[in-house]
């Protein structure tokens, strides 16, 4: 059976969640301004996480709009002070009813990655857009980082074995490591126009914030890791490598893809 390996009930959660905000936040941001994001917009965040995103978005639908930030888990969300313009729900996108419809903007980041049924969410997301309205997906590519720089060859080695072992763990939960990649075609195959994709990436040193990344995720699956064959010594050796300056990985490439639900055609235009 099919789990999200990252349980957000796990204490690394708080750690994870700012990395993300410090990183990739200002990137999603300036995506999601590119849709024209303004005041009355009607907006759904999924898997809203430490909700910063979806307060950014009230911020820009003002007071006459509205943001629904749904999560599978909301307290890490819930702790913010939010305008009365953004509710927050708890919600399981796979098996609840889509809490409304005819949205101007439905967002997602790092959430359909881990889910068995992407495609399935997807078409639903669609559906809940109104004709014109946009879907902006932004999922990793974690195929692609590379080893930049190390103090030695078998620290980088050591580096690829962990990560290529967490992948493993990943694929294993249901989800698609490589998900990033297909996001344009899968959105392009559910009948969005206006697609354009724009992808995220830097060096990530050890002992900055974006790679404590891979140590807040080597912690919570530390157990599966071992299972999979990943010694006491590789491990140690790995987190060695994250805190070392010498060290630098390229961070996960953030693909991320808008495109509109058509409009619909009346009988007049046809």
């Amino acid at each position: 059976m099919s789990h999200y390996l990252f349980s957000n009930l796990a204490a690394e959660t708080a750690g994870r969640f700012s990395v993300l905000e410090e990183c990739y936040d200002p990137f999603s941001t300036r995506q999601l301004a590119l849709t024209g994001v303004a005041s009355g917009w009607r907006c759904l965040e999924v898997g809203g996480g430490s909700g910063s995103l979806g307060d950014w978005l009230g911020a820009r639908v003002g007071p006459n709009g509205e943001v629904t930030v749904t999560d599978l888990e909301p307290r890490w969300a819930a702790s913010r002070t939010r305008p009365p313009q953004v509710r927050l729900l708890r919600h399981d996108i796979v098996r609840a009813p889509l809490p409304g419809s005819g949205y101007d903007l439905v967002h997602a980041r790092l959430v359909l990655l881990h889910l068995p049924e992407r495609l399935s969410v997807l078409r639903r997301l669609v559906s809940a857009l109104r004709p014109g309205g946009w879907l902006v997906l932004e999922e990793f590519d974690c195929g692609w980082t590379p080893v930049l720089a190390a103090p030695d060859g078998e620290t980088a080695r050591v580096f690829e074995r962990v990560h290529a072992t967490l992948l493993g763990l990943l694929e294993q939960a249901g989800a698609d490591p490589l998900w990033g990649r297909r996001v344009f075609g899968a959105m392009r195959a559910a009948g969005l126009t206006d697609l354009d994709a724009t992808v995220y990436a830097e060096a990530w040193p050890g002992g900055g914030a974006g790679i404590a990344l891979h140590r807040h995720n080597a912690d919570q699956v530390e157990d599966g890791l071992a299972a999979a064959g990943i010694a006491d010594r590789e491990l140690a050796r790995f987190r060695a490598a994250l805190a070392d300056p010498a060290f630098v990985v390229n961070s996960y490439p953030l693909v991320s893809v808008r495109g509109r639900r058509p409009a619909e055609t009346t009988e007049a235009t046809r």
